[in-house]
């Protein structure tokens, strides 16, 4: 759940470190979270998260199953439109889960059967 985790705390007031004793290199979601306005530095194995006010739609690209469910996350509480490229990903992991998220509430769809 680190990079769903990652995520939150990008919405969070104040501020969080995020460290990856494991896998290092499972930060690929960080570049695309700061294309939507996140504030994270990357030091090697670690993540300095500082809370912003909002994050601002763009589109973003998915490179695992987590990154593409935190980048959703990130989308649906961004202001204006998200755009999520290459949800196969996605699909490995969560079945119809635009279905799911628009059941509670959330504003998504899939588009071309490739992006939300």
């Amino acid at each position: 759940m680190q990079a769903q985790w990652i995520t939150l705390m990008s919405v969070a007031k104040g501020s969080s470190v995020v460290v990856d004793s494991i896998y290092f290199d499972r930060f690929k979601h960080v570049p695309e979270l700061i294309r939507l306005g996140a504030d994270i530095d990357l030091n090697k194995n670690a993540a300095l998260v500082r809370g912003v006010k909002t994050l601002t739609g763009t589109k973003v690209m998915s490179t695992d199953l987590r990154a593409s469910a935190s980048l959703v996350l990130a989308g649906l509480v961004a202001e204006g439109r998200t755009e999520v490229l290459r949800v196969y990903h996605l699909d490995r992991g969560y079945e119809r889960i635009e279905k799911k998220l628009q059941s509670l509430g959330a504003s998504i769809r899939r588009i071309s059967g490739q992006e939300f």
